[in-house]
């Protein structure tokens, strides 16, 4: 049975999603960095070639949403994220036996379609089909607990590999996807709402025909604007930097000379200084000037480059050493969690609220090349003599080339 989407939405189908969020995130996304390097000694893989495995996931994930959308948007959520719960723990009790590189490749491809129907995409599709006039606060639940994913399971996976080895943890994993949330999605998804009925008069019809003309003519011109190339250019470079680090942020740290525990602990606090950025905010959105905010926030995330930059510098056991981790830790992981609320009114605050909807997809294809892009170029420029120097100032740079097409938006927009 088909229901009309809800006025309000359901705290507690909004909670039980809010947990498979969390679980997927950290059973998945999270697992590569701590994966890596066993993988790399026991496959003989390089760290290129390691790092392309989860590129290639991305790459699929992006390649799938559209379609995935579509199903959610006939009515399928409920097949398509338990599908996607049954594939992830396939791929994952798959990856306990992997045994060659290509075989490692096309789990993660696996992984990627997985991705793709359980992730934020879909479920975020899910709770504004269900609720049409509330899904704000469904999608702000599960951002804020989704953000602690990482703070759950880096130490849980760590502390796994550590007692059972890379390849029994991940069957721990698979039972998470199989165990909990394949019933969540199967139990909390029924009776998903019907799509709506559009019917139109001859003469609406007509009205809706010329307005429709217009609209596709205030398309072209916004995608043509100087403002939607510059902001296009800081969505797409800032997408970049902050999906190339988190797969490669233990083995990062590691070379820093860090002990083991602070290896796992700085990763994993990341989602709690994350979902402290997007909490500071919503604090302070009323309180700041809204412009000036959209400035600061992106540039947190350079400064926090530089710290790490400077780590190597800094004696081992110093309070220099220490102290500039801390300053990466917070001024990334703030930077990172408030970007991602930047990144999505940017579109509607410098170049078109009303197109915003088509202009955000026309920027999908290249943000879906830049998010699998950039953990394999990280890898590839990796060497065991200067570690990941170069690909830190790489994304320093992009990161500061962002910052600078957005600022050059902002002022456009003002003339």
């Amino acid at each position: 049975m088909t229901l009309a989407p809800a006025l309000q939405h359901d705290r507690r189908l909004v909670a039980w999603l809010s947990l498979s969020q969390l679980i997927s995130w950290g059973s998945i996304f999270y697992l590569f960095s701590l994966l890596m390097e066993p993988v790399e000694r026991e496959l003989g893989l390089s760290r290129a070639q390691s790092s392309l495995a989860f590129s290639i996931a991305l790459l699929v994930e992006g390649l799938m949403a559209y379609p995935v959308g579509r199903w959610i948007d006939r009515g399928h959520e409920r097949v398509v994220m338990s599908a996607g719960s049954v594939l992830a723990g396939l791929c994952l009790a798959l990856l306990g036996s992997v045994t060659s590189q290509w075989g490692f490749y096309a789990i993660w491809a696996g992984l990627g379609v997985a991705m793709s129907a359980i992730l934020y995409t879909p479920v975020f599709a899910v709770v504004t089909r269900r609720f049409a006039l509330d899904f704000r606060r469904a999608i702000i639940t599960m951002t804020f607990l989704g953000g602690l994913a990482s703070t759950v399971f880096i130490p849980l996976i760590a502390w796994l590999m550590a007692h059972l080895g890379w390849r029994q943890s991940v069957l721990v994993l698979a039972a998470l996807q199989w165990g909990v949330c394949l019933p969540l999605h199967m139990l909390n998804l029924r009776g998903a709402p019907a799509q709506p009925v559009r019917q139109h008069s001859e003469g609406a019809a007509h009205v809706q025909g010329t307005s429709g003309q217009v609209a596709r003519q205030g398309f072209s011109q916004h995608l043509l604007s100087p403002a939607f190339w510059l902001i296009g250019s800081f969505v797409v470079l800032t997408m970049a930097v902050t999906v190339a680090l988190p797969a490669h942020m233990v083995s990062l740290l590691r070379e820093n000379g860090l002990n083991e525990a602070w290896v796992i602990a700085i990763p994993a606090s990341m989602g709690v200084i994350q979902v402290l950025g997007r909490l500071l905010m919503f604090f302070f959105e009323h309180h700041f000037d809204m412009h000036l905010a959209n400035r600061l926030i992106p540039s947190l995330i350079p400064v926090g480059l530089v710290a790490l930059l400077l780590v190597p510098l800094a004696p081992l056991t110093g309070a220099v050493h220490t102290g500039l981790l801390i300053g990466f830790v917070l001024l990334y992981g703030m930077g990172n969690g408030m970007l991602t609320i930047v990144k999505g009114t940017a579109i509607a605050q410098y170049v078109s609220r009303e197109h915003m909807p088509r202009l955000s997809g026309a920027l999908g294809l290249p943000q879906a090349l830049a998010r699998a892009a950039s953990p394999w170029l990280l890898g590839v420029m990796w060497t065991p003599q200067v570690g990941y120097t170069y690909g830190l100032w790489l994304l320093l740079g992009l990161s500061v080339v962002g910052l600078t097409a957005l600022v050059w938006a902002q002022r456009l927009s003002k003339q």
